[in-house]
């Protein structure tokens, strides 16, 4: 018997090596092409087998000699081109189904087991050797070294957990509960790096970030809501506070609209009423810079609108009664200085504009300074939007030829104080710092810088705002002669 089937045992060898080679010519650029050539030659492999009698579930004492040897190395293939068909459908299943590349180390997983259970089968099935003996020996040295690496194994498995799960991919900004937040630079089996903002490598172990609850920020974009808890003085009504907010939050030029910004009254009592100020940044990054424009913002609509803030708790404050918030200046020319101040707020003219009023369009403007009281005023120019809050300044060059500006135009009601520049040309005169001092407060409130023109964009020639304030000096003179 074992003579008349040598043809076929020859045969199962020949075909098995075939397979080698074409297993490792194909390469793995073309998975289906390798798969269906790996099937055909294990199914004609498997046909010569059950042709020759033989079981490869089975073992079988092999005889001495060339036919007992072309024997085992038949079944030795035939488990070799088995593993190789179920790898096949591995790879192929996870590229037609369009796994992500992470998946690749399910897949890597997948064909470990594979390779360790044709491994086992072999020795049992080809070569009698008693594989219980053997599994309950590793089973004993798997318990020792699980419980040696309990650490490191528990690490290397959510990271395969991570990976798999992927709450989270390289680059992505990461916030923990206990308060540690950062971007993630690096991730293995193992650890997780994150880089904080303050420029620090954070490694935490996979097995911390498996247990624990993270918020990605990253996802479905970086743009996220904070909050500024604010606490007013219970003398004022809460719908004032409330008004006072919105505008605030309104006259901010670097929140996000879309989602629109808010503001709760959460609680009130004797003391305070408290108003939690809710806007959307555009990421982590942009959490500090726009949070300081918010404070600024309330500041200065608190103090135009006459909106005390409370002092902290147990804190004693003694309020000076000789110090009548300025009586008989406008809010916004207090920064000025006592004199400079109160002779500004004397020659000014007060005007009040209703909300979405036109204060000026290109070519056609006020004649001298804005100084806005109460209210915002929205600069448009083209599609970009500036809008400028209580303390803020509006030239009337801002709306001459090639300043840049399309209009100017009231958002909310505002009023605000204009100056004639007859008058400020006088106090200039007497005052050299007012002219820095008006250029510092335009420069901080995001007004627009004119843009230049095509022919003088080369030579430097932007307007700054002492050469916007002298043209109305010019103009005036000059409709004057």
């Amino acid at each position: 018997m074992q003579t008349e089937m040598l043809p076929v045992f020859v045969t199962v060898n020949l075909l098995g090596v075939v397979g080698i080679v074409v297993w490792h010519l194909q390469g793995r650029s073309r998975p289906t092409a390798r798969l269906i050539v790996q099937i055909m030659l294990f199914l004609a492999m498997t046909a010569a087998v059950v042709l020759a009698g033989r079981n490869p579930f089975q073992y079988e004492a092999p005889h001495i000699g060339g036919s007992g040897t072309l024997v085992v190395t038949a079944k030795i293939l035939w488990w070799t081109h088995l593993a190789w068909a179920a790898i096949g459908f591995v790879r192929i299943y996870i590229v037609l189904d369009g796994r992500p590349k992470e998946a690749r180390l399910l897949q890597d997983l997948i064909v470990a087991l594979v390779y360790l259970g044709v491994g086992l089968s072999i020795m049992a099935f080809v070569f009698g050797a008693p594989i219980g003996t053997l599994l309950a020996t590793s089973g004993v040295v798997a318990i020792i070294l699980g419980l040696a690496l309990q650490n490191t194994l528990g690490d290397v498995f959510s990271g395969i957990a991570l990976t798999l799960g992927r709450p989270y991919v390289i680059g992505d900004w990461i916030s923990l509960p206990e308060g540690t937040e950062g971007r993630v630079v690096a991730s293995n089996w193992r650890s997780t790096y994150l880089l904080t903002s303050s420029n620090n490598l954070v490694v935490l172990p996979n097995s911390v970030l498996a247990k624990q609850g993270l918020t990605n920020l990253s996802k479905p974009d970086e743009a996220h809501q904070i909050s500024l808890t604010v606490h007013v003085r219970a003398e004022h009504r809460p719908s004032v506070i409330l008004d006072t907010m919105q505008d605030a939050l309104a006259g901010c030029n670097s929140v996000i609209r879309d989602p629109a910004p808010s503001v709760s009254l959460r609680a009130i009592n004797a003391a305070y009423t408290q108003a939690d100020l809710l806007f959307h940044v555009p990421g982590p990054s942009h959490r500090n810079p726009i949070r300081n424009e918010v404070i600024e913002m309330v500041f200065k609509h608190c103090r135009a609108n006459g909106v005390e803030l409370a002092m902290p708790p147990n804190s004693s404050y003694l309020v000076n009664a000789a110090e009548p918030a300025s009586a008989g200046r406008a809010p916004s020319l207090v920064d000025e200085g006592e004199d400079t101040g109160l002779e500004l707020a004397k020659s000014a003219k007060v005007r009040s504009f209703a909300k979405g009023e036109l204060i000026g369009t290109e070519g056609s403007g006020p004649d001298g300074l804005l100084v806005i009281r109460t209210g915002i005023v929205e600069l448009r120019r083209g599609t970009q939007v500036t809008r400028l809050s209580p303390g803020d300044v509006v030239i009337g060059s801002v709306l001459s030829d090639n300043a840049g500006v399309d209009e100017v135009r009231a958002f909310t009601r505002v009023t605000a104080d204009e100056i004639s520049p007859e008058a400020l040309e006088q106090m200039m005169e007497r005052n050299s710092a007012l002219m820095e001092s008006l250029k510092a407060r335009s420069g901080t409130s995001h007004s627009i810088t004119p843009a230049p023109s095509p022919d003088t964009a080369g030579d430097n020639a932007r307007p700054d705002f002492a050469h916007a304030v002298r043209s109305l000096f010019r103009r005036d003179a000059a409709e004057a002669g």
